[in-house]
């Protein structure tokens, strides 16, 4: 069952540890089918219920699942292999256009910013039970908020749109639910979610969004939560539009007890109009991160949803890190205040490069998809040597199997910085690596 792997181990936590260091270590590979619990309890000498609190704990961190009288075994996709990892090792001298983010020139200063929010802690400093939300930051939060059509609702701040997620899932959800998720999609999420105990589902993306009938499968098959990019998806940079909104609410609406999740990271970069999903469901939550429009390392977003979920969320972020900054969040407020980013200005300039480089792989009758925010996804049959022989070629892309599950293979290239004189040399360069492997002949 094990090959020659022994679990060891007597106490719970012991037992534990010891599977998910093989699984980490390889010594255990995914699919692997683990002793059934009285047995392992009579090969270690120890109670049945031992066992059974490990498998639970391994369950929840998500390194093993269970199905019923099939036993448990280690997950296909363990949480212990991120796919972070997946990358290219960029040498000296290599284009690196494949990082995802945003163009260092677009961003802000954020001097003037900081320097109010810091002389303002002076005079104003928080202490432990103020309110952890800026109210100048959820006030103008709001009226953005109202202004695209999202429902009403509380706000809440959190350490950027991963961690927002996180505690959205982790308020309603258990270990062993599914989530459905974009497939291709974001490669941190992908990760996230099996980190948490749970499984997920892939739905197909085209450029307008996930599409209807794959939602519709996913619900109808036991998924409890959907998580939607609305625009500038990653990585493909799909846009969700009236029509597909439409569509999808529709299925959403024969599903009310479904979990909705938008990640609307794209706000501030991205010109096309939002057509929200929130308020279909009776649980859902609506995000928005600074990252791509004024700087990563701010790590704030704001998000909003039914009372119910943001009263856990805040609830839960109380008895962890309490509040995300309140200096950061002054600073992001006066940001927003003074209209720091010209957004129209800064999307125009992410299109460009984008249809420069769409447009000159049509040229070469290489097909790519690339609707909004800072990359473009191009299909390869071959993505493997698709990355290697472009990395001979002096540029770096990145791996589509950072972003898929059973999405066909492509590759991933962020536009922010690039030039337009680059976009024909690497469009050439795209054409020549995604054709057939040339063929090797020995004499």
């Amino acid at each position: 069952m094990l090959g020659g792997y022994r679990i060891e181990g007597r106490r719970a936590a012991d037992i534990a540890a010891d599977v998910e260091r093989a699984v980490g270590s390889g010594e255990l590979e995914p699919g692997q089918l683990l002793p059934p619990m009285r047995e392992l309890a009579i090969e270690l000498g120890v109670n049945p219920n031992t066992v059974a609190a490990a498998y639970r704990t391994l369950r929840e961190r998500g390194v093993i699942e269970t199905a019923g009288r099939r036993g448990s075994r280690v997950r296909p996709k363990p949480a212990t292999t991120g796919r972070e990892h997946i990358r290219v090792d960029v040498p000296a001298g290599v284009r690196d256009v494949s990082h995802g983010n945003p163009d260092p020139v677009q961003l802000p200063s954020l001097v003037r910013a900081f320097t109010y929010a810091a002389e303002r802690a002076d005079r104003e400093p928080v202490m432990y039970g103020d309110d952890p939300v800026e109210p100048e930051l959820a006030r103008i939060a709001r009226a953005e908020l109202d202004a695209d059509g999202v429902p009403a609702g509380p706000v809440a701040v959190a350490s950027g749109s991963l961690d927002a997620i996180e505690r959205v899932l982790a308020a309603h959800l258990k270990p062993g639910d599914t989530v459905a998720v974009e497939d291709p999609g974001w490669g941190s999420l992908l990760d996230l979610v099996p980190a948490l105990g749970l499984r997920v589902t892939p739905v197909r993306v085209d450029d307008e969004g996930p599409l209807p009938d794959d939602v519709r499968a996913a619900l109808e098959s036991g998924a409890r939560a959907l998580i939607v990019t609305d625009r500038a998806q990653n990585p493909t940079g799909a846009v969700v539009s009236a029509t597909r909104a439409g569509a999808l609410r529709s299925v959403l609406r024969r599903h009310p007890e479904t979990l909705l999740i938008e990640d609307d990271h794209g706000h501030g970069i991205v010109d096309q109009p939002l057509h929200p999903l929130a308020g279909t469901t009776r649980t859902w939550a609506f995000v928005r991160s600074v990252a791509k429009a004024y700087g990563p390392d701010l790590r704030l977003a704001v998000l909003t949803g039914d009372a119910v979920t943001l009263d856990r969320v805040r609830g839960r972020q109380r008895l962890g890190p309490g509040w995300a900054s309140r200096i950061t969040q002054r600073a992001v407020a006066r940001l927003w205040a003074d209209g720091a980013v010209d957004t129209p200005a800064v999307a125009a300039a992410y299109g460009a490069r984008r249809d420069a480089l769409i447009a000159a792989l049509a040229e070469r009758g290489v097909a790519a998809h690339g609707t909004s925010g800072l990359n473009v996804w191009i299909p390869v049959p071959d993505e493997t040597g698709a990355v290697s022989r472009l990395l001979h070629a002096g540029w770096a892309v990145a791996p589509g199997a950072r972003f898929r599950l059973s999405a066909p293979p492509g590759i991933r290239v962020t536009v922010s910085t690039l030039t337009a004189d680059e976009a024909g040399p690497l469009a050439e360069a795209i054409a020549s690596a995604s054709g057939p492997a040339p063929v090797r002949g020995y004499v």
